[in-house]
């Protein structure tokens, strides 16, 4: 029986998520399988790959061919360069030793890379929130002037009408007071 390593396609629709299976390279896609090994979520910044990397190594070693997609997932998760590794203390040029200290190795450089990656993201997110919140603040200042002016523009009309009121008022008030005396 010919296995393949490959995704099947689950999730909504412009929402997939794959599990990585081993199956039967006569299987429907989405149809039986022998094993699940992990799943890839390409909808996460960076994606999502979980993995269980022993039960991938062995059945790499037993022969199960990936696809394209599932064969640059493991070997970006290091699966690949474990079997070539272990074809190498099985040749006899290094020891098991010296292939997971080579692995380690590896793998620590491969992390701090997706570390920095990470790091670069969220402190370029950072600086876009910051610079909203600045352009926010700058609008909003602009906003709260323009609304000052506009007070300070009904307060004076206020302030001239309630003026020519008062000039309006003060004539009949003096012109009662002369008719006051006059009456007495």
């Amino acid at each position: 029986m010919a296995t393949k390593i490959r995704l099947q396609r689950h999730g909504r629709k412009n929402y997939a998520f794959y599990p990585i299976v081993i199956a039967d390279s006569r299987a429907p896609r989405d149809g039986r399988f022998i094993e699940r090994i992990g799943s890839y979520n390409p909808n996460t910044n960076p994606a999502t790959i979980t993995l269980n990397f022993e039960r991938a190594l062995y059945w790499v070693n037993v022969g199960a061919q990936p696809t394209d997609t599932v064969r640059s997932i493991l070997s970006e998760q290091g699966v690949l360069l474990m079997k070539h590794l272990q074809g190498g203390v099985k040749k006899g040029a290094f020891d098991e030793a010296e292939a997971q200290r080579r692995f380690d190795a590896w793998k620590a450089k491969k992390q701090k890379a997706v570390d920095d990656c990470k790091t670069a993201m969220a402190s370029k997110r950072e600086e876009a929130a910051k610079a909203r919140f600045e352009e926010e603040k700058a609008k909003n200042a602009a906003k709260a002037e323009e609304v000052a002016k506009k007070k300070a523009e009904i307060a004076a009309a206020k302030a001239a009408e309630e003026a020519a009121k008062a000039a309006a008022e003060a004539p009949a008030e003096e012109a009662a007071a002369e008719e006051a005396p006059a009456a007495e």
